[in-house]
């Protein structure tokens, strides 16, 4: 019933909005012993200090952070390589998705790798933010 209700109003969402949507995640419900008994999770400081690490590395080489790059400003600072191009481009392309689309996931690709202080943006960065652009439509 969950998912009927929930595809019932993505339905109702169209797909101009849905693009201008960066992160598509579903979290699903945890009973109260599954968050009773969950081990303690990273601390809110430690998770900071990565961010502020990852923001400083993009202000640092574009001057302004990833989500406010656009147009020719992406390909020249995502810092795609070779086989992460290929792999975005074919993936893009199965999945249909649009120009925004793609750009969107490329700008979050590369805040990933930020977050893992790499140089350029690798397959594993893209494979990342492709999982966050998935509608729950094909759930």
């Amino acid at each position: 019933m969950y998912f009927e209700n929930l595809q019932r109003y993505q339905g109702k969402l169209s797909g101009p909005l849905v693009d201008r949507i960066d992160l598509h995640v579903e979290v699903p419900a945890v009973t109260s012993n599954e968050l009773m008994q969950a081990p303690p999770g990273e601390a809110s400081a430690v998770v900071r200090a990565r961010c502020m690490a990852a923001r400083e590395r993009a202000m640092a080489r574009q001057g302004k952070p990833n989500q406010a790059l656009q147009g020719q400003e992406i390909d020249q600072f995502v810092l795609l390589d070779e086989a992460a191009a290929k792999f975005l481009n074919v993936a893009a392309t199965r999945l249909g998705w649009s120009a925004r689309s793609t750009h969107r996931a490329l700008k979050v690709a590369r805040t990933i790798a930020d977050l893992a202080g790499a140089h350029s943006t690798q397959v594993t960065h893209v494979a990342e933010a492709m999982q966050y652009r998935r509608t729950l439509k094909s759930a």
